[in-house]
């Protein structure tokens, strides 16, 4: 017996890591920008479902979700140069900060807020492997200074929960809340 195709997400977000990652676990989606002004002090979870709510439901889905990287209570935001780029690593190298995302999965009837936190710790890194990071450009628009997926993870020792939220998306989460609500219907559950 078949089961119909799942309607698609609706993913509130532009980032081609989000897109990648629903890709790499065949969930289908549709991208909308969110039309969502950032307010300051407000946390990923806040901002996911700001995002998610921002993205008028039909019969679809509408997945919001936003990450941000702590680092001894400070927030890391993506580097605007070289410069803050090298800074950036060089206070995270043999040290673990926290990645943490929220997501928000919302329809006509109902919304679900979800919070994800990853540990990941970096190794002590030489001025030498600092420089190489930084010449490799892949810092660019990466909260943290770093991208995981690529040339970064030559940056970390360990990692503690999902990997693909370091990434940009709460992977088992997202998972885990599409197989309680829809089961069977994406594939989980």
């Amino acid at each position: 017996m078949s089961v119909p195709p799942a309607p698609p997400l609706i993913l509130a977000s532009t980032s081609p890591q989000r897109r990648a990652i629903l890709t790499q676990l065949e969930i289908p989606f549709e991208v909308f920008a969110p039309d969502y002004d950032e307010l300051p002090g407000t946390g990923p979870l806040e901002r996911a479902a700001g995002k998610a709510r921002s993205v008028e439901p039909d019969e679809r889905p509408v997945l919001g979700i936003d990450t941000e990287v702590l680092f001894d209570g400070e927030l890391l935001g993506k580097p605007a140069n070289e410069a803050e780029a090298e800074a950036m690593l060089e206070m995270l190298a043999g040290k673990t900060h926290a990645v943490v995302s929220g997501l928000c999965l919302r329809t006509i009837a109902w919304e679900e807020l979800h919070e994800e936190t990853t540990l990941v710790t970096f190794r002590s890194l030489t001025p030498r492997e600092l420089g190489h990071y930084v010449a490799s450009h892949e810092w660019e628009g990466r909260a943290g200074g770093y991208a995981i997926q690529g040339l970064g993870a030559s940056l970390v020792e360990r990692i503690e929960g999902d990997f693909l939220n370091v990434v940009g998306l709460p992977g088992s989460l997202l998972v885990r809340v599409l197989s309680t609500r829809f089961a069977g219907v994406y594939g989980f559950g």
